[in-house]
């Protein structure tokens, strides 16, 4: 079978590895269902011509080689004559109708043309023939790919039947590497330009594929196999514009206006060997003043248990009352990383495989990357956004409103956080920065307790603590604001409260 041949003879072990997963999906499927129960949904793009192809190799390694020895192969174990499904749209592209026509009549596909809704179309066709399950060319990054797996029942208020998606963990490089590989047909479309394809109104060529200096006054544009960011494959399609009120804040991605002047964020170190006492978190405190610089209040800091739940309890709880959730270690390639599961779960989804993360870990850390699945390269699926910048070696992780750093000390936090105040996409709107002013004295926390008190309602705006470096030593009054001549007013308050000489000014480093 020259699909199974091609792919076999390749020396891209990762195709080999996506096509024996796939294969398997489809032989597993061709066993559980009778062939007669079972349906291709086909519209003529690329995902869905590799899985026919890959449906081919599947139900030749199905029927066994004992049909086909001696190189007789049948028609059918060629062409797997499976039940197709195509939904045809007035505002499909001329060209797809005619690739799905002709590749039906090639391979003897036995097509059924439904010209409504996928829904309704669907529920007609299934009460005609009763079909069990329906193999799809669905991929994680598809807008209707969250939630699914290989097999995934219908969703609740549709006809019942099995979703079996052999591809969802395929790259857009891997579709490509394939269909080049086992050099089979597919649309023209993709040779001018187009990297993903919708309806003639809402599908343009792909902008990153246009050839510059074009010698004709034709706009040119590259194949789409040639796209190297396999992440933008949709910047072909149209979308629509949202409006943004520019009085608005972050809160889970989500503008709001903060209530008190000041955006929140929340801390998450994600460490045993600091609950157990064996290293120290020295990371916290720096980001706390440097989120303090830019005007942001810190709402808690916590430190977390290296295990999935603890991890996402607290994620879930932060990023719905925050305006940004930064969290701290537990990403890696040991058993005890698990910052990123965690957050996927806060979020209910999955991980996934990420074609260009993955890219960036083999350049960083080379053969020791290479493998058929590199964990550290499965990221929230759906909701993860890399952020790039020229400064670090491998992208910040971003999911909504929580960045996962990576830093592991002081210097490389100064270099992340440089790069955060930088990238236009992490939202850290800069407002008037947070100031300090300390006043010693040796008077008692008795005998001050209550004054205090009194000026904390007073200035309601102004945050007053106390603290001392041992029970010897003189106390230090913190007074935490914005308005600095607010701060002075309220030291001078205190210190008028108390005889001459009790209090002192303070420098804290």
């Amino acid at each position: 079978m020259e699909i199974d041949r091609a792919v076999r003879e390749s020396v891209d072990r990762r195709l080999q590895t996506k096509y024996q997963n796939a294969v398997y999906v489809i032989q597993r499927a061709f066993s559980l269902y009778e062939f007669e129960q079972v349906a291709f949904s086909f519209n003529g793009g690329k995902d869905s011509t590799v899985l026919l192809h890959l449906l081919r190799a599947g139900y030749y390694l199905h029927q066994g080689k004992s049909e086909c020895s001696n190189q007789h192969l049948s028609d059918n174990a060629l062409k797997c004559p499976i039940r197709t499904i195509y939904f045809e749209s007035p505002c499909a592209f001329p060209e797809i109708n005619s690739f799905t026509y002709e590749t039906a009549r090639d391979y003897d596909l036995q097509l059924e043309t439904i010209h409504s809704d996928f829904k309704s179309g669907l529920e007609a066709l299934l009460k005609k023939k009763p079909t069990k399950a329906i193999f799809l060319g669905t991929r994680i990054g598809d807008p209707n790919a969250v939630g699914q797996e290989q097999f995934s029942p219908s969703s609740i208020g549709w006809p019942p039947f099995m979703r079996v998606n052999p591809i969802l963990d395929w790259s857009y490089r891997d579709v490509w590497a394939f269909l080049l590989t086992s050099k089979v047909k597919y649309c023209s479309l993709y040779d001018q330009g187009y990297t993903s394809i919708g309806s003639i109104y809402d599908t343009v060529p792909n902008a990153l594929l246009s050839v510059a200096d074009s010698p004709s006054m034709k706009e040119n544009f590259k194949p789409a196999y040639m796209l190297a960011d396999g992440r933008l494959e949709r910047a072909g399609r149209n979308k629509k514009l949202v409006l943004k009120d520019d009085n608005a804040s972050l809160n889970n991605g989500v503008a709001s206006i903060p209530l008190n002047g000041s955006f929140r964020a929340s801390i998450i170190i994600v460490g045993d060997e600091i609950l157990f006492g064996i290293t120290e978190d020295m990371l916290s405190g720096t980001l706390c003043k440097k989120l303090h610089g830019i005007g942001w209040q810190t709402t808690r800091v916590a430190v977390v248990q290296n295990e999935i739940d603890s991890v996402a309890e607290e994620v879930e709880g932060r990023k719905a009352t925050n305006d940004m959730v930064f969290l701290f270690g537990g990403f890696g390639p040991m058993n005890s990383d698990v910052s990123l599961a965690g957050v996927a779960k806060a979020f209910g989804v999955r991980l996934a495989p990420d074609e260009e993360f993955e890219e960036y870990l083999r350049h960083l850390i080379g053969q020791h990357c290479i493998g058929d699945r590199n964990e550290m390269a499965l990221l929230p699926e759906g909701i993860t956004e890399l952020l790039h910048h020229k400064k670090l070696p491998l992208p910040l992780i971003k999911c909504q409103n929580v960045v996962i750093l990576s830093a592991t000390n002081i210097c490389e936090l100064e270099t992340q956080w440089e790069c955060l105040l930088e990238l236009p996409s992490v939202p850290l709107v800069q407002s008037t920065p947070f100031t300090s002013k300390y006043l010693s004295t040796t008077l008692s926390d008795v005998e001050i307790a209550q004054t205090i008190s009194k000026l904390c309602l007073e200035f309601s705006d102004i945050y007053m603590g106390c603290h001392r470096k041992s029970r010897v030593t003189p106390s230090i009054i913190s007074f935490v604001g914005k308005d600095k001549s607010r701060l002075e007013l309220a030291a001078q308050r205190l210190s008028s409260s108390f005889p001459d000489g009790s209090f002192y000014e303070h420098r804290c480093d």
